[in-house]
């Protein structure tokens, strides 16, 4: 059974946990407000707010629920449009009236619920924030113009918010409902899960053999809970969900999943005997949030807002863009630019390898059936080195790549001690630049230094032309990216001229 608070009900059902958390707010509890539009993810109108207890107190992220396995509701908090009614309008529903920010309606409660989320967030609002918050909805009707306009009114009226208790706050300034206050010890009172391993991972129904291949180490497919294998179900293993519940929607819908989403012995990040280690379902948002991470690479916040919208950031996992194995996945390239290892558990063993080493070919992983990732870890440097990551694609946010690349450097004085490189799109994997970042190890940051390094680069990869691009034009991006690297690193260091470039 998958138990969970619906705004104010408390819900228990046995429906398919692999089915979507939007079908069943929609169809089995008719709460039509949460809309049904792309079912990819893409256009925020079935935006709702997770609830999950932090201690005594509960965050709230927003989330896109068409992929929301039904089973990853469980022990949390569901809120959709319905729930945070109070009777009257609140400051963010006054907002979007007041500014015209309302045509059609049907992304205006996908807008609202991802304000609020902003609204329940510890952090000062700003206007960036505030806009930043609605960077995973779509509106075709206002032009954007009017709802910036709302945000800037958003941002006004939380100007005094208590930070430290933002859902007190918002309930005494009648912003939301007073069951709010309730929820933290009501979803204390629901036990958790207790599903065992699954035996093998069951073949989703008219897949090919590739799609096989790609379920048995999928996206987000991560660490088993304890229990008897003889005890388990099968099931298809996911955390986030947020590809498979693309690529398999329908198929999943009718199918029990085992979830991991919830297990708290695969969350955090830490640092410990020198390496910092990210726990396999840590999702891209927290690595972005993380202090640890922050501190050792201060760009990292925005460089998050290059990967996906913010719902989706706070459901995919760093270890599910892994396992994913797509040549182009934006945390793999950065995790390989670290010299990341993953700790993969398996029967009665575990074992660490590099990330690099991973990835056997295109969505093929050194990852057998029963084996799952655990951990991702990488060396933590006391003082933590230069490092740079570049994308491109044809928008600048909320897009696939066409090329990206990151670069981790240790500089002494002028000599490069210490070199890591990566890049995707221009391989079947993504790949770690090995015979480039040697050249560069022991040489003096220089443009003539950099345009050898693109020489060898270039004999390292192996674009194809496709949707997003010719081959070579990639080549010439993962130049540019290399470029930008050190351009960005060494501005005062690095002159090239017209010719050169």
């Amino acid at each position: 059974m998958v138990t969970f608070i619906l705004n104010n009900e408390q819900i228990s059902t046995g429906k398919p946990a692999g089915s979507s958390l939007l079908d069943f707010i929609r169809y089995d509890m008719g709460l039509t407000g949460t809309k049904t539009g792309c079912r990819e993810g893409d256009c925020g109108a079935c935006t709702v707010l997770v609830g999950t207890t932090d201690g005594s107190r509960v965050t709230y992220k927003s989330a896109v629920s068409c992929l929301m396995p039904l089973g990853n509701a469980h022990g949390k908090h569901i809120v959709t449009i319905e729930g945070i009614n109070t009777g009257h309008l609140s400051h963010i529903q006054n907002a979007m009236v007041d500014n015209g920010a309302i045509q059609c309606g049907f992304c205006t409660p996908g807008i609202v619920m991802s304000f609020v989320a902003e609204s329940l967030s510890g952090g000062k609002t700003t206007r960036e924030s505030a806009i930043a918050s609605v960077s995973g909805n779509i509106c075709r009707c206002t032009g954007y113009k009017s709802i910036e306009r709302a945000a800037d009114d958003i941002t006004a009226a939380l100007a005094n918010r208590n930070s430290d208790d933002p859902v007190k706050w918002l309930v005494e300034q009648h912003q939301l409902p007073g069951y709010f206050l309730t929820i933290p010890e009501r979803l204390a009172a629901i036990p958790e899960q207790t599903e065992a391993v699954p035996e093998r991972i069951e073949a989703i129904p008219d897949q090919t053999e590739a799609h096989k291949e790609r379920i048995e180490a999928t996206t987000d497919s991560l660490p088993t809970i304890s229990g008897s294998p003889a005890a388990a179900e099968k099931g298809v293993r996911i955390a986030g969900g947020t590809d498979l519940m693309v690529q398999k929607g329908d198929a999943l819908a009718e199918s029990d999943i085992v979830t991991f989403s919830n297990r708290k012995e695969l969350k955090g990040i830490e640092v410990r005997d020198g390496s910092c280690i990210i726990g396999a379902s840590v999702t891209i948002s927290e690595a972005g949030q993380s202090e640890v991470i922050n501190k050792y690479i201060p760009e990292i916040t925005s460089i998050i807002r290059l990967i996906a919208s913010e719902p989706v950031r706070n459901m995919a996992t760093i270890a599910g863009n892994i396992v994913n194995a797509s040549p182009i996945g934006d945390m793999s390239v950065m995790m390989l630019a670290l010299n990341a290892d993953v700790t993969i558990e398996g029967p009665g063993k575990s074992r660490t390898l590099p990330l690099r080493k991973l990835f056997l070919g295109y969505k093929k992983l050194d990852l057998g059936g029963e084996e799952y990732m655990r951990s991702i870890s990488f060396e933590y440097h006391p003082v933590p080195p230069l490092f740079s990551f570049e994308k491109v694609s044809r928008r600048t946010h909320l897009d696939i790549a066409s090329v990206n690349s990151a670069m981790q450097l240790c500089v002494t004085g002028d000599i490069i001690t210490e070199c890591h490189l990566s890049a995707g799109g221009v391989s079947p994997v993504p790949l770690y630049l090995e015979k480039t970042r040697l050249f560069l190890t022991g040489r003096p940051v220089s443009a003539d230094v950099v345009l050898q390094a693109n020489a060898i680069m270039q004999e390292e990869i192996a674009p194809i032309s496709d949707a997003r691009g010719s081959a070579e034009y990639k080549r010439l991006l993962l130049r540019q990216l290399l470029l930008a690297h050190f351009l960005k690193l060494f501005p005062e260091r690095i002159n090239l001229t017209i010719d050169q470039l």
